[in-house]
């Protein structure tokens, strides 16, 4: 998985997972020609292609955990492939994002508690 948004936050990603210890999994990556922008009416982050690159993390999740994490996420966020670069290289992962029209086109940045820099 490639997480960018408020599962970075260890404690988020933790209580939604119901898996302790998944934060310290988390690995430093990079996706290039997508920006962070606003979920339209909402707090949260999407991904949607742009001039620009996205600082997040890569997590191996548990069958159950991704359960969870679905559900958490929401029925209007899909599971899409992206190229992304970690820490050994390029690797395919694949993030929730959600369909354009659903944006606001706002940058969205990871709270000051997120692992991963912004």
């Amino acid at each position: 998985m490639f997480l960018y948004g408020t599962l970075l936050d260890g404690r988020v990603l933790e209580r939604m997972a119901g898996q302790s210890g998944l934060a310290r999994r988390l690995r430093p990556a990079l996706l290039s020609g997508f920006v962070r922008v606003h979920l339209r009416g909402t707090p949260y982050p999407t991904l949607i292609p742009g001039v620009g690159e996205v600082r997040g993390a890569l997590l191996r999740v548990s069958g159950p955990a991704l359960v969870r994490l679905e559900s958490y996420e929401g029925p209007g966020y899909a599971l899409r492939p992206l190229l992304v670069v970690g820490p050994r290289g390029p690797v395919w992962a694949r993030a929730w994002v959600v369909p354009r029209w659903r944006v606001d086109g706002r940058a969205w940045m990871p709270a000051r508690r997120s692992l991963i820099p912004g």
